[in-house]
Order: C-alpha cells, then structure tokens, then sequence
C-alpha cells in the first residue's frame, strides 16, 4: 500500500471520528452571550416573503421558480426562529446606511451565486427607485447600488483552489490558488464550495487532480476537500488583513435527492411542500461539515461560520425541484425568495453585532 494511500485512509478514518464527536456535540456560533443563531425551528409567516420576485431584476432565471411554473407558494412562508434569541428582520435602508460606499464579495459556486441574488433583491426591495445596474465579466458579476455606492459582487468558483487546462487535460490543482487577487480589497468575503467536489463522471468538470506536485486520476473526496480547503486557509493567513476585512465560511448546504435522508425514502424534493418539522435531521452531520469545521478551527484570523446546514437540511419543500428552467429535477439548488435570505439575515445580523 503506497503512502499516499495510507495517508488518504488514515485521514480519512480521522475525519469519521471527529464526524461522531460533531454528532454528539456540534459547536455553537455565538452572538451576544449564549444566543446561538443556528438552533432553532422554522415557523410560518405570513409577512413574508422579503420581495416579490416579480420586481427584482436581479434573479438569476433558474431561481425564479414562480416564473417557471411553481404553483405553492407556502414555501415563501417560512421563517427561521432560533431557539435562544430573535433574529432581527432585515433592513434594507439600515444595511444600505451601515455599508454606504464598502465592497461586498461572495466566493463561490452556483449557491454563492443563489446567496448573491438573495442579498442584491432584499436590498433592492427597499430602494425600488434608487439607481442600480449590473454588470458580467468572465468570473466576476457585480450590483451597484449607485445611490450609497455599496457594490456586491459574486466570483464564481467551483472549488476556490485552480482548474487549469493544461496538454494533459483539464487539471485541479488542490494546491494553487491563482486568482486570489480578484478578492482582496473587499470590507466583507463570503466564501463557499462543497457542491461541485461530489461530482464524477460526465458532470465532473476535470481529469487529474494535482496534489504535491503528483498527478492523479482521482482521490477520495473527502481527502480532497480537505487539502483544498487548507490551501484556500493559508491563503486567508498570507492576505487578508481582519481589521480591514470581516470574513465568513457558509456551512454545507445539503441536497435533497434522497428521501431516506428525512425518513420518506420513496420521495425526493420533487412536490415538497412543508418543511421537515423534527429537530434531529435523519441524515445527520455531513461529513463536509466536519471537514470544514476542522480547517476553520486551524485558521488563526476570524472566519465567521455561517453554520447553516441544519436549518437548510429542514428545508426539503424549498429547491426549485421541476421548476428552474434549467434541470429537469433540481434539489440543490434553492427558489428566490426562499431559503438563501435566511442565510443572508443570518448574515447581516452578524454584521451588526
């Protein structure tokens, strides 16, 4: 057995028992004292949602699920209620006021870019007159609510770490991070990616996975996931400055494919039209948490975790499931208005605190 076999499996085998550590204690995030924002249970509303979708120019077409023909809206009606503490309704005007003239950036993949349209329609749906444009170039898109001079921008990236296309095929470099320059110089950075490290086959978007200067065909994910998500670390240590720059990680936002995952294994996302109502989510911890959570726990400057897996495990009736325009069943990706301004109030009273 190689050594770089070994050392797969030992990390590996490591990684399974901080999973049942995560399981029997997962950490809070804190604001204020013993208010742990992450705990809690969804209850209807029926002031919400936050924006008509309808009115926003700023949804990305495969989010608009009103649009493509979803019928319900119950799933609009949910909001997030923590156990310990309320968590305060969003202001657009107060964010706008708070944030006049900084740059905010989402890092990502597709559920940055979920997050980046969520963010830009709630503000907008409190300034509908005020001056806003859009602009796309390759990897960065970017609103600009001209009035304040806040700019919110979005750089896609399935993995933060490279892929390269280089002679031998297209390469994912888990030690190299290139274009890192494009994030520096924001007030707020959002980072995410977990999505596209699942995919194999005809939707895995590279051939070798580089790694210590070795080329390899494939790894184990996980392993993977690690060792990416500790060269995104460093480069957090070598170049952002926390006095100048608050920084977050969004947590694992889960998939609903499988019904076994909520105990109706006959089922997917598919005509979900409540939440699920228990406390303890089946399907348990992911196992990407646990990976993220020990890189956090090794980062020596302030990453705020945005841990929102649980309250979005509970949220099997929210994916555009047959109504994107895009796939024929979506359940990863999440409606606008919907879950991803939860996300993003749990954002913003982070922010404020």
């Amino acid at each position: 057995m190689g050594l770089s076999m070994v050392h797969a499996l030992f990390l590996t085998l490591f990684l399974l028992c901080l999973k049942t550590k995560a399981e029997d204690s997962s950490p809070t995030r804190k604001l204020a004292g013993a208010c742990n924002l992450f705990r809690g249970k969804w209850v209807y509303d029926a002031s919400y949602p936050l924006y008509d979708p309808s009115s926003c120019p700023f949804i990305d077409p495969q989010f608009n699920c009103q649009k493509h023909g979803r019928s319900d809206q119950l799933y609009q009606k949910y909001r997030w209620t923590p156990f310990s503490c309320p968590l305060p309704r969003f202001n657009g005007l107060d964010f706008l006021q708070k944030y006049r003239g900084k740059k905010i950036m989402f890092v990502g993949d597709s559920l940055s870019l979920n997050q980046f349209n969520s963010l830009a329609c709630m503000i907008h749906a409190w300034v509908p007159k005020s001056r806003s444009t859009f602009s796309q170039r390759d990897a960065l898109s970017k609103v600009t609510f001209e009035d304040y001079g806040l700019e919110i921008y979005l750089y896609r990236t399935a993995y933060l770490v490279d892929l390269d296309r280089e002679k031998v095929g297209r390469v994912l470099k888990l030690d190299s991070i290139k274009n890192g320059d494009s994030w520096v110089g924001m007030d707020v950075l959002i980072f995410n990616t977990w999505h596209w490290w699942t995919h194999t086959g005809s939707s895995q978007p590279w051939d070798y996975v580089e790694v210590d200067n070795r080329l390899l065909k494939d790894m184990n994910r996980f392993v993977a996931y690690y060792k990416g998500l500790t060269t995104w670390a460093k480069w957090i240590e070598r170049n952002v400055n926390p006095s100048e720059t608050k920084l977050f990680f969004l947590g694992i936002s889960p998939v609903h494919y499988q019904g076994r995952d909520w105990n109706e294994p006959a089922k997917s996302c598919m005509s979900e039209t409540q939440p699920f109502f228990g406390v303890k989510y089946p399907a348990g911890t992911p196992m990407a948490w646990v990976v993220v959570n020990k890189v956090l726990k090794r980062i020596k400057k302030p990453v705020y975790f945005l841990d929102v897996t649980t309250l979005s495990q509970y949220r099997k009736d929210a994916h555009p499931e047959g109504y994107s325009g895009v796939m024929p069943v979506d359940c990863s990706h999440w409606c606008l208005p919907g879950l991803p301004d939860t996300w993003n109030q749990l954002l913003t009273a982070v922010l404020s605190a």
